[in-house]
Order: structure tokens, then C-alpha cells, then sequence
């Protein structure tokens, strides 16, 4: 049988509350890494900062379209690889990219993408370390099928190559690159013709088939010597050059992005831009992982063509001037899925899935260092937000349980279990969805016990009025309780919109502000009904509890005996 209208029981509810910390405390402990503490912000850890200066091929300032369409890739990239509490600025010509935490490698490998382009291999050697200078043993390559493919070795990406752009030889006759007689002309003679003046075309066909087989011999002889050439001077550990300004209508001879092999790669056919999607996953028979790409319609039809007529070869995925895969084409795509596999670990598989899918960028970068931030002002700063909030906490409880005793008592009651709920959500969205607790975040919490108080202080004043007319602390409550739900109600959705449009308008460290201001709008929900209003219950049904001087009502109890004294009194009046 179902409670009169405002009665519950509370048990039920305090059990749905202890299993709802419990759930998420088993989350916290059992799952992801296990660690205990929320992740923090760049201003309560430090971090690293980078600082991308763009670079354009005419030397000339990048357009504002261009920044902004930079950071907008970017941005999609650090979330595509985990980075959390990151922020990416534009500032002039620059884009200030900060990551909280203590991988200044990963920071930096977020400043590492400019134009992709898709290449064939045309000759590929092992790159001699300048230390030792020994050969590096080469990998053999990974390979692209459609799925399902098999698994060949991979290299482990590192920075730093020096690319050079090799324009195609011209024929001339001076080019020292070739032999002489073959750079020579070979004179025309007259052909001689018969009475009829048509021409003997023999013998003057046979020499024009040799001057064009000569050309070409020369010319591909020139581009063969000028491309060995570069190949022998280019040195893998020498900062780079070109940078992702490479013009991908030319060869060009550059490094594998490991520095353990040297490329001579053919002009571009395909661009970063025409990848719809990339993603990492365990390959095929559950050993080891590979990437699997998904083209745009006009892509895919320029790689099925592509690999049709190359099967057998190498294709190079270059990035910035880098190669940062070359895999061997098994068998020809002409749809679907294109498979990556190799010798990858699930790092290699996914870095290498972010980079062509995030990879295209309408400018080029300079390389810059990741400088280390330290986060003493920040703690300065926690500390002193923390000060101001728990001295505030404490005014609030001291002035509540002066006004409403018992009540007052399970004010700090319900504050200190959503403090127990809020910090198992922040440890948890931590970890599944990358939430870093800053500054401004903190600031939110501490303006949300406000707000949590005053749903208290609702509630519990619905409760005088219900005693001011005359009736009993127990009875007060469930009718108390069904007038200060909609008022409560209200007061937390306005709050919970305000802070969900703050949140989609506002950049930087306010969203913070407005995210952990909104969640506590929330759990201030899950507490006062779950928690505040059952304890509220559970004491008017106890006589101990339930006593005037112990929940503060004695007053207004005594104020309503005198009102009633007093209606009575005129009654009486009246009727003499």
C-alpha cells in the first residue's frame, strides 16, 4: 500500500543513496587505473606550454581563417588522443597550446601536424645514425589490405628529419649529371625522297624512336643521379627543413618520422583531406592492433585506382615532410575499409590513427620546446580559495545550527555526503572522460554549497510555516516537503541552465566554472531527496528528535498556541 500524499519511507530512500555511493565508489577502486584522487588542471599540477608559430611558404602573415581553423584541428586532435584540461589560444600569429601534467613529450608531439599527403615509394634505403654511423637495421613494412590483412613489422615514430624537395631534371644537353654523347643532339639529316617527293620514312623514323629513347634514357638517368644524390647527403638527425612546406606536385627525399630510414617518394595523389575517419582496434585473430581507414567518396575511388596499379608496393603517409608509415600494398581497395597492420603496439596504433585523421592543417608550424609551468601560483591560489570556502562552510553551519538546531546538524549531514558523492564523480570523470579540476572549477563547488544551503533553508522554513499553523513537527513534514519540492525544484533549474549557457558560451577556465557548477546543481538534487528530506522524516518520527528545543520549532510552536489562544478568545467574544 502506497504512503499518503508528502509520506515516504525513508529507509528505502538512505538505501538507494549508500547504493548509489557505494556503485560509484566501487568504480573508483575496481576500474581504469585505480587511482583515488581527481585529475587536476595545469594551475593546480603544472604542465607543459607550447608555442606554435605558423609558418607559410611566401613568408607572409597567415590569415585569421587559417589560425582559427588551425585550432580547431588541433583541438580535435588533443581530444582525439586523450589530452585533458587542455587549452589551445590564438595569440597573433601563434597558437599557445597548454596541457596539464608531466608528458612534455605528448605536448609536443601535439605541435607536429601540418599538411598530410599520401606518396609512392620509390626507393627506400636504411638511414645511418651520425654516432656510430652504422647501419640501422630496416623494417620491413607494414602492409594495407581490406580487411582481414596480415601483419608485418612496424618502426616506433621519433622527431627530427631534414627533407628535400627534388624538382624532376629537365633534358638538356649540358646536364653533367649524364654521359656526353648521350646529352648530345643527334643532327637531322635530310631523308631523301623518291620521284614522287614522298619521303623515305624508314630510316628517319628509326632516328627519331632513338632520339626519344635517348631523352628519356637521359632525363631518367639525371633524376635517378640528382635523387641518389640528396639521399647520400640527407641526414636523419639534422633539424628539418622544409617542414610541411613541401611542394606535393614534386618528388621528394626525406626521412621515415624514426629516423631509421631514408625515402625517394613520387609527387602526391592523395591528400590528408580525403580520409573520412580513422580508428585503432585489435587486429584481425586478436594479436597485436592495426589502423583502419575509411576514405571520402572521391577519395576512395583515387586510392582503389591507386592501389589497382601498385599492388606490391609501398605507399608513404606523409606528414609535415615525414614519412610516418610506409606500408606495403597487399592486394587492391576498391571499397570499404583499408586495413593497417604491422608489428604496432595499442600507443603506436592509436597515435598513428590520430595523426591521419587529425593530420591536414592549413598551415605549417615551427617546431617549438614544451616549457615547464609551474603551479605554485596556482596552489597559492587553491589555498586561499579553500581558506575563503571552508570559512564560509563554516559560518553557514554555525548560523544553521544556531537557527535550526537539529536540523542545522543535518545541514552538515547532507553537505558532507555530497561532498562524498561530488568527489567520487570528479575522480570518475577524471578518468572516463578526461575532467581536470582547476581553479575556476573550485570556485564553482564553493558558490554551489550556496545553492545546496539554500534548498536547505526552503525546506526547512516550509516546515515553519506548516507549524506556524498549528500543526505538529511530524505531520509538518510531508506537507512541508510537497510545497518547498517545486520551489527547490525551480531555484535548481534556473541554476542548471545558467550554468549549461555559460558553459557553451564561455572559453577557457570558465567553462570549468560552469561545468562543476552545474554538476552540483545536480547532485543537490540527489542529496536533498535522498538524503535531506528522509533525515528530516526519520527525526519527526522520533520522539527524542522530535522535541522542540532539539529542532528550534519551540517558538513557533508556542507562536502558534498563542494565535490559536487568540482566534479562540474572538470567537468567544463573538458569540457573547
Amino acid at each position: 500500500m502506497a504512503p499518503p500524499a508528502g509520506q515516504i519511507r525513508p529507509i528505502r530512500y538512505l538505501a538507494i543513496f549508500v547504493a548509489i555511493v557505494a556503485a560509484l565508489y566501487c568504480l573508483v577502486f575496481f576500474t581504469g587505473d585505480r587511482s583515488p584522487t581527481p585529475k587536476l588542471g595545469i594551475d593546480l599540477q603544472g604542465g607543459t606550454r607550447v608555442t606554435l608559430t605558423a609558418r607559410t611558404p611566401d613568408g607572409k602573415a597567415p590569415t585569421a581563417e587559417s589560425l582559427k581553423l588551425a585550432r580547431t584541428i588541433i583541438e580535435n586532435r588533443v581530444n582525439g588522443i586523450g589530452v585533458s584540461g587542455s587549452e589551445v589560444l590564438i595569440d597573433g600569429q601563434n597558437l599557445v597550446i597548454t596541457v596539464p601534467g608531466d608528458d612534455g613529450g605528448q605536448a609536443k608531439s601535439l605541435g607536429q601536424t601540418a599538411q598530410l599527403y599520401f606518396r609512392g615509394v620509390v626507393n627506400e634505403v636504411a638511414a645511418t645514425p651520425p654516432a656510430v654511423k652504422t647501419p640501422a637495421p630496416a623494417t620491413s613494412a607494414p602492409a594495407v589490405a581490406p580487411l582481414p590483412a596480415t601483419s608485418t613489422p612496424a618502426s616506433t615514430p621519433q622527431p627530427r628529419v631534414m627533407p628535400a624537395q627534388v624538382p624532376t631534371t629537365p633534358v638538356s644537353p649540358t646536364t653533367s649529371a649524364a654521359p656526353s654523347s648521350a646529352a648530345a643532339p643527334t643532327p637531322t639529316t635530310a631523308a631523301p625522297t623518291t620521284g614522287a617527293g614522298a619521303p623515305i620514312a624508314g630510316s628517319a623514323a628509326a632516328k627519331m624512336a632513338e632520339e626519344i629513347a635517348a631523352a628519356k634514357a637521359t632525363r631518367q638517368s639525371a633524376d635517378q643521379t640528382v635523387q641518389a644524390q640528396a639521399l647520400a647527403a640527407l641526414d636523419c638527425s639534422a633539424p628539418d627543413v622544409l617542414s610541411g612546406n613541401d611542394d606535393p606536385a614534386l618528388p621528394l627525399v626525406t626521412c621515415g618520422s624514426d629516423g631509421t630510414a631514408k625515402y625517394v617518394l613520387s609527387p602526391s595523389f592523395l591528400k590528408g583531406s580525403d580520409i573520412k575517419d580513422a580508428t585503432s582496434s585489435v587486429a584481425q585473430g586478436g594479436v597485436g592492433f592495426e589502423v583502419q581507414l575509411t576514405f571520402t567518396s572521391s577519395g576512395s575511388d583515387i586510392w582503389g585506382q591507386y592501389t589497382s596499379a601498385n599492388v606490391g608496393k609501398q605507399a608513404a603517409f606523409v606528414l609535415d615532410s615525414k614519412v610516418v608509415s610506409a606500408p606495403r600494398i597487399n592486394s587492391a581497395i576498391t571499397g570499404g575499409v583499408t586495413s593497417i597492420t604491422g608489428k604496432f603496439s595499442q600507443a603506436q596504433a592509436q597515435d598513428l590513427a590520430n595523426t591521419l585523421k587529425y593530420g591536414s592543417l592549413p598551415l605549417s608550424f615551427d617546431r617549438s620546446e614544451a616549457q615547464t609551468v609551474s603551479a605554485s601560483l596556482g596552489l597559492a591560489s587553491l589555498k586561499a580559495g579553500l581558506l575563503a570556502g571552508g570559512i564560509g562552510l563554516i559560518f553557514v553551519l554555525l548560523y544553521c545550527l544556531a537557527y535550526y538546531r537539529l536540523l542545522g546538524i543535518l545541514t552538515a549531514l547532507s553537505l558532507l555526503l555530497s561532498g562524498v558523492v561530488i568527489y567520487a564523480v570528479l575522480v570518475l570523470l577524471g578518468r572516463y572522460i578526461g575532467f581536470t579540476l582547476d581553479i575556476s572549477g573550485i570556485a564553482g563547488f564553493i558558490v554551489a554549497i550556496g545553492i545546496t544551503a539554500d534548498s536547505f533553508v526552503v525546506f526547512f522554513e516550509r516546515l515553519k510555516d506548516e507549524v506556524r499553523e498549528g500543526r505538529t513537527f511530524r505531520s509538518a513534514v510531508p506537507r512541508g516537503w510537497i510545497r518547498a519540492r517545486r520551489t527547490i525544484l525551480s531555484a535548481d533549474a534556473v541554476s542548471f541552465l545558467a550554468a549549461a549557457v555559460l558553459y557553451v558560451l564561455a572559453v577557457g577556465q570558465v567553462k570549468g566554472f560552469a561545468f562543476t557548477l552545474g554538476m552540483s546543481t545536480v547532485l543537490d538534487l540527489v542529496v536533498v531527496f535522498l538524503v535531506t528530506h528522509p533525515l528530516v522524516a526519520l527525526a519527526s518520527r522520533s520522539e527524542l528528535w522530535s522535541r522542540p528545543k532539539l529542532t528550534g520549532l519551540g517558538g513557533v510552536q508556542r507562536l502558534a498556541r498563542e494565535r490559536k489562544l487568540a482566534e479562540a478568545v474572538g470567537t468567544r467574544v463573538k458569540e457573547a
